[in-house]
């Protein structure tokens, strides 16, 4: 990718993220074009320099902070067109692991939640267009699944709508630059969700990178399978039957527990 891609895809995440906000509903608390207090305090620190409050971050820093954090972490300037904007603006909502293990399912890649060679080249073998849809879905999967989605989710929903859009644009070549939202975003996309809230198992997407709809079974193996993803490069079979004999124990328990249920017994 250019050096220009970064820029531009930075200048529509931040229409997205707005500017200070400091809502009671937002486990991100206090937060100015889309950066936490914890994570500049964390910035400034680490750089020999006084904590301060959020609301006086410096352009260069946002820029800074964003590039690293999120633009780097998903390798965007090896991604193709589009795809870049994608999973930078998931990675920016949701986190760099959680937006790479969406990109990752929508290529048929194993799903460890690192931008690496073989995610890479799994990428572009691909059909961009296909994999700006595939993120889109499993995210906004997702976000629906999550317990503040009743609060954000209008803005959520708003913004994938709006990034699906310009990414394909984008990816087709029908826009060399990224334009400004038909609609401006409204605070609550810009919400951060609890880390708790993305582990795996909260939400069918969460569990197994499928989406909403799709077999519960399935998602549950998938599950398994990415919590032992360290072991895709040593025995990448391996890792399947370690997640076959988890749910093999899983539906042995619930089998007894149906027992007992059948014969009156009390599972108190």
């Amino acid at each position: 990718m250019t050096a220009s891609s970064f820029d531009e895809a930075l200048k529509r995440v931040l229409v997205h993220e707005g500017g200070y906000a400091d809502l009671p509903a937002d486990p991100g608390g206090a937060t100015m074009k889309g950066i936490t207090q914890r994570v500049y305090n964390g910035w400034r620190r680490r750089r020999g320099l006084a904590a301060r409050s959020v609301r006086r971050i410096g352009d260069d820093e946002v820029t800074a902070i964003y590039r690293a954090q999120y633009w780097d972490a998903i390798r965007g300037d090896d991604l193709p067109a589009g795809v870049d904007y994608c999973v930078f603006d998931a990675a920016v909502n949701s986190g760099p692991a959680q937006a790479a293990k969406w990109l990752q399912r929508a290529v048929g890649a194993a799903a460890d939640g690192i931008v690496g060679e073989a995610t890479l080249s799994a990428v572009r073998a691909a059909e961009p267009v296909e994999t700006i849809d595939a993120v889109c879905d499993r995210r906004l999967a997702m976000l629906r699944g999550l317990k503040t989605f009743r609060t954000f989710g209008a803005g959520w929903t708003r913004r994938v709508a709006e990034v699906r859009e310009t990414a394909a644009g984008m990816a087709r070549g029908s826009t060399g630059r990224l334009q400004p939202p038909a609609v401006v975003s409204d605070p609550s996309t810009a919400a951060k969700a609890r880390p708790s809230d993305l582990r795996l198992g909260r939400t069918r997407e969460g569990a197994g990178g499928l989406i909403a709809g799709t077999g519960g079974l399935a998602a549950i193996i998938a599950e398994q399978a990415d919590r032992l993803a360290p072991l895709a490069g040593v025995a990448e079979p391996l890792k399947w039957t370690f997640a076959a004999l988890m749910l093999a124990g899983v539906a042995l328990t619930l089998h007894a527990a149906m027992a007992r249920i059948r014969a009156g017994e009390s599972l108190a």
